[in-house]
């Protein structure tokens, strides 16, 4: 029996695509003869090492070689089984088996897909969340059953879930965007394209922020005996109102990011979500309180910022505000929407709030000045009353 060698090959056309990368193949020889296999791994011309046939100089480099040896290793049973079953192997066989048997999971095909992704950290873990919902949905689904009905099915599970629309949005956003990427690598024929008539619904989010006075009641608010227990999240979630920290970020803190530029304490920090840099001046904003409570926790900042996961904090704050008597639900996220809201309120520039955001696009931040015009007067009028 003559035993095919299989190699990996970078870049085979020798072109690049719209993203600037191209494809790792697996070649397969026999007899004079090649067949070419796809990895799904696109790369940048630099990440590929063309002597040692390993991808080198990628974030997640090591994770996709050992998808590339796997690979070779199904292709290599392969090949095995054909031999055992008394089949002549031959190369076009050998192609029409393992394109049979791995047509038939969707889902594989999406893991590659997050794996190999250049996308930001965050964006492959919300990516992953709904990779894992649709295996518990329907596991070993093949493309033939990526359908309109499968589409439709997929939302009503997420609904049934206890999920609200724009969660449900998120995910099916996903699903689409996995549909596009099978349908690019001829996975899926565009003819039968799921999406073509599902429309995602989505609703405008309400950015849920406390007033001046509901922070107040909160500074105020006495913890006491099983009480006492909360006083973490209350402490944190004031914290994020002072400086417009998002969660993830908060969490990332270390006393590394407490400076002093000119004599004055700053916070300078890269938002994990967005990669920009944000350096906020915690003396001027909201008279120094943010830095008053650095230095209460001065001799432990790491237990500070060694938040509860946040749902666990979500579910405390419900508590916190019935304590505190605040007729409003907020989560730790409000605390961002409250920061930019009460420095719109206090007449900061919209581009300063930006800035002190960290946010890229200036439409991101006046949303909140729009919150300002249609929600914020209402809720002050019903201050008045009472």
């Amino acid at each position: 029996m003559k035993k095919i060698t299989y190699r990996s090959v970078f870049n085979r056309k020798n072109k690049l695509n719209a993203h600037g990368t191209a494809l790792v193949q697996v070649e397969a020889y026999l007899e004079g003869k090649k067949v070419y296999f796809s990895s799904h791994i696109y790369l940048r011309p630099e990440q590929w090492d063309s002597k040692r046939q390993i991808i080198k100089s990628h974030p997640h480099a090591d994770i996709l070689n050992r998808m590339l040896r796997e690979f070779i290793i199904k292709l290599e049973s392969k090949e095995l089984e054909l031999w055992k079953n008394g089949y002549e192997v031959s190369l076009n066989r050998l192609k029409e088996e393992f394109k049979t048997k791995a047509g038939t999971s969707f889902l594989q095909f999406v893991k590659m897909q997050i794996g190999n992704s250049q996308q930001r950290a965050s964006t492959k873990r919300n990516h992953m969340s709904t990779y894992r919902w649709l295996t518990r949905f329907r596991a070993g689904v093949n493309f033939k059953e990526i359908d309109a009905r499968y589409i439709h099915d997929f939302e009503q599970y997420l609904y049934s879930n206890g999920f609200q629309t724009n969660t449900v949005a998120k995910h099916m956003k996903h699903l689409k965007s996995f549909v596009n990427a099978a349908i690019d690598r001829d996975y899926i024929n565009a003819n039968d394209y799921a999406f073509r008539r599902y429309r995602i619904k989505t609703k405008d989010s309400k950015h849920s922020f406390l007033l001046l006075e509901e922070v107040n009641k909160l500074e105020e608010l006495v913890l006491e005996g099983k009480k006492k227990k909360l006083t973490h999240s209350l402490e944190a979630f004031l914290f994020c109102c002072y400086t417009g920290l998002r969660y993830s970020d908060f969490r990332n803190m270390s006393e590394k990011n407490i400076v002093r530029i000119n004599g004055k304490p700053w916070i300078v920090y890269t938002s994990v979500k967005t990669g920009v840099e944000v350096k906020l001046p915690i003396s001027l904003l909201f008279e120094g309180k943010a830095w008053k409570m650095l230095q209460k926790h001065k001799h432990n900042l790491a237990a500070f910022f060694a938040i509860k996961p946040n749902s666990n904090v979500n579910k405390e704050l419900i508590r916190i505000g019935k304590i505190a008597k605040i007729d409003k639900h907020f989560s730790f996220h409000s605390a961002r929407h409250t920061n930019a809201t009460l420095l719109i309120y206090k007449g900061a520039n919209i581009t300063t709030v930006q800035k002190l955001l960290g946010h890229r696009n200036i439409s991101t931040t006046q949303i909140y000045s729009e919150v300002m015009e249609s929600t914020l007067v209402k809720d002050l009028k019903k201050c008045e009353k009472r």
